[in-house]
């Protein structure tokens, strides 16, 4: 299908004219004298223009570089160097179309939301905590390729090397829907830079990713139920050592839920920081115990799912990324560690909506 087919599907898909009108109406709404009275509820509207705005502007946009690329290719056809620049532009406007195409699927409840995901050390010793480590530099560096902006919520480094576990919310649009592919147990193969003998080695590390949870959905927790502790955060040592008890971990009682936060010096924001993981862990472990009660055949499907291995990153005898859930895979390893995971989050998306 030729990109000024697929955009009039995405033109429906998106549903440009019913999000134009309701642009229109919010700015209506947000040019009433009274709006400002109510802050909590202007800022709800100002988000969801916010929203529309941008999705609108991205295909608008699209639709404008579709045009001008349509009138110079007779233009340039005679230049080569023109042809080149041309080409690679054609490339980026079929990257925004199929991005834009993915988001259309992204339709669950919270995939607009941001992603609060961790990465735990699993079987392996330092070698899984290395590749630990390695899995969060690869998530960061994806969340810079999407534009989005990612904050430390919690890190506990390992003795030797690597992290024990790291906790991140990454936010921009849709990250939690993109994100959620990456639910589950990663598996390193190569020879270990631990082992003085050159042998090779297998790890494992878990990625657990959950919505962050917005105001416009009310989490009861009562001020009895948690249990509040501080402590000094850990770190390289040196001067750079937290001298104050700034870190913050919250239990809460009726669930055995523990969140820490120790990423910020001041024990306000990280207090603040680990409420805001704990609303978004007691949300969607209710979620859960809703789908389980509903349907317990698809509730056990997604426990496993979260259990399961769902992709091989092999490094020695041969180079190779696998994901065993879509049969994708790529031999470049270097750059599937450096970010480039896209591919195999749409390969992911494309299998479940099939």
């Amino acid at each position: 299908m030729s990109v000024g087919h697929r955009l009039e599907s995405l033109r429906t898909a998106i549903g440009v004219e019913e999000k134009s009108k309701r642009l229109l109406d919010l700015d209506q709404k947000i040019a009433d004298p009274g709006f400002w009275e109510d802050a909590e509820n202007a800022s709800i509207v100002q988000k969801e223009k916010a929203g529309l705005k941008r999705e609108l502007d991205r295909f608008f946009e699209a639709v404008s570089n579709h045009q001008d690329y349509q009138e110079l290719i007779e233009l340039v056809k005679d230049d080569e160097d023109a042809i080149i620049d041309l080409d690679r532009d054609v490339k980026s406007l079929k990257d925004s179309v199929l991005a834009m195409e993915m988001e259309c699927m992204l339709s669950e409840a919270h995939d607009r939301n941001n992603a609060i995901l961790s990465v735990n050390v699993g079987q392996g010793g330092v070698d899984s905590q290395d590749f630990s480590e390695m899995l969060l530099r690869m998530y960061k560096r994806y969340a810079e390729r999407k534009g989005f902006e990612v904050t430390l919520m919690d890190l506990q480094p390992g003795e030797e090397a690597g992290i024990k576990s790291a906790t991140i919310l990454v936010s921009g649009p849709y990250a939690y829907g993109y994100l959620k592919a990456e639910i589950g147990v990663h598996r390193l193969v190569r020879i270990s830079p631990f082992d003085a003998g050159a042998r090779r080695h297998t790890s494992f590390s878990s990625v657990w990713v959950i919505p962050e949870i917005d105001d416009t959905i009310e989490v009861d927790i009562k001020p009895d139920d948690l249990r509040i502790d501080t402590f000094r955060s850990g770190g390289a040592g040196g001067q750079h050592v937290n001298k104050t008890d700034s870190a913050v971990r919250i239990t809460h009682l009726p669930t055995n839920t523990v969140v820490v936060c120790q990423a910020e010096r001041s024990q306000i924001k990280n207090r603040a920081t680990a409420m805001k993981l704990l609303k978004a862990r007691l949300y969607e472990l209710e979620m859960r115990k809703r789908l389980a009660l509903r349907d317990k055949a698809e509730a056990q499907k997604l426990e496993a799912s979260f259990g399961s291995q769902i992709r091989n990153y092999v490094m020695a005898p041969y180079r190779l990324v696998k994901d065993l859930r879509t049969g994708f895979e790529v031999g470049n390893v270097d750059a599937v560690l450096d970010g480039d995971i896209q591919p195999f989050i749409d390969a992911f998306l494309l299998q479940k909506k099939s």
